[in-house]
């Protein structure tokens, strides 16, 4: 018996999931605070005195996790076994109909001098009329022969390239070619086991036919680095698991990608809370289950700036009533993984999570952050793969287990 898949029941119940990506911080040396304890969010606070809290680990203690992997676990799905490649999900994100097997490949179209180093990771992120312009220019000279390649604009400098064989069945490990860095060539393709090779090729093959056309395309010339080189498999939906029709309101491809693997629906257009906001309101009725999906506060920590980190964090706060006045009866506040600003990147630190529903246990936090939740939380600290059993338990979406 997989649990608690099995147990799940009918009921008519709502559920709002409020993600703040990258909200989890660490103390900066200067501040003595985290950017959740410096933030003014009154109304978020407010609704944690009221709920469970506590500390939720992305993955395992310490390993700092992937949007990817992070996000799947908040949902209900094991984050190892169900790793999947960046070029799956930015496919996924733009409504490719990827199909099981496929392997899907993220794209950076760089700049490289005439040594063939790498200038400029992003090309100066080009506008996405460029990418597509470039994405046109691929898809005209590229030719791998029984093997169908799909080329996509996703933003900016983003794209995606699909591979879709009409016989023998493809295989990922294939190593990126993005060096991460400037001033070097891109990596060589590297097959890391033997079935791996037949795709390293391929790819090789196609970086060689792109090569002279998209040098003469600018100046100076453009690259495509190959990264998150994987196979497309299919996951159960939240609809089959847990009898959710669920709807997912995001602003950035990747998380419309996550949510479309699991099958939800994706809301298209919504540019910021209050075009969230207006989706959720509309499909209110429609739907048992709302993934709300906010990228400030991920962004921002990723930029190294505390402060406006903090002031995301009091944006999100202050769009957080509108959500509430539509009656949810089960609320989440919490994020996929920690990124602070002290660190500019993802973090293995836990992230602090609040649970609202008419059975919940009141924590009595004073402030909603790391320490308080950790100290007062009624939760304790949880793997984060275990959240969707307490949110299906909170809105009685789950029977007794045994007699």
């Amino acid at each position: 018996m997989t649990l608690p898949d099995a147990l799940v029941r009918d009921a008519d119940s709502k559920i709002l999931f409020y993600i703040l990506d990258g909200l989890g911080g660490t103390t900066d040396p200067e501040r003595g605070l985290t950017e959740l304890q410096a933030a003014a969010a009154p109304v978020i606070d407010e609704l944690a005195r009221r709920s469970e809290t506590g500390l939720m680990v992305p993955v395992l203690p310490g390993i700092t996790p992937g949007s990817g992997p992070a996000h799947f676990a908040l949902f209900g799905y094991d984050p190892v076994e169900s790793n999947i490649g960046r070029g799956v999900l930015e496919a996924a994100g733009i409504g490719f109909p990827l199909q099981d097997g496929d392997i899907a490949i993220r794209v950076n179209f760089a700049t490289v001098d005439e040594e063939g180093k790498v200038v400029d990771r992003r090309a100066g992120r080009i506008p996405t009329e460029e990418c597509e312009r470039l994405c046109d220019i691929l898809a005209a000279v590229v030719n791998l022969g029984d093997v169908e390649v799909f080329i996509r604009p996703v933003k900016e400098h983003r794209a995606a390239i699909v591979l879709r064989s009409r016989g023998e069945e493809l295989a990922d490990g294939v190593t990126d070619t993005d060096p991460q860095q400037v001033g070097v060539p891109p990596l060589e393709l590297v097959a890391e086991h033997p079935g791996a090779e037949p795709v390293a090729a391929m790819l090789r093959r196609l970086l060689e036919q792109a090569r002279e056309p998209l040098a003469a395309a600018g100046e100076p010339a453009y690259y495509p680095l190959l990264r998150g080189i994987a196979r497309h498999r299919v996951y159960p939906s939240m609809q089959e698991r847990y009898g959710l029709r669920s709807l997912a309101v995001a602003t950035y491809p990747m998380y419309k990608g996550i949510s479309r693997l699991l099958g939800m629906d994706v809301h298209e257009g919504a540019k910021d809370l209050g075009d969230q906001l207006a989706a959720v309101a509309s499909e209110w009725d429609s739907y048992d289950f709302f993934f709300v999906h906010y990228k400030a506060t991920d962004a921002r920590g990723e930029d190294g700036d505390f402060e406006a980190k903090v002031a995301a964090i009091e944006e999100a706060d202050a769009a957080l009533p509108g959500f509430l006045d539509l009656g949810p009866d089960v609320v989440v506040v919490t994020a996929d993984h920690s990124t602070p600003a002290l660190m500019k990147a993802h973090s293995g630190h836990s992230v602090p999570v609040l649970l609202s529903s008419p059975l919940a246990r009141h924590s009595g936090v004073e402030h909603f952050d790391e320490l308080s939740c950790a100290r007062y939380g009624t939760l304790g600290t949880f793997p984060a793969r275990q959240l969707m059993g307490l949110v299906l338990m909170h809105a009685g979406r789950l029977q007794k287990f045994g007699a």
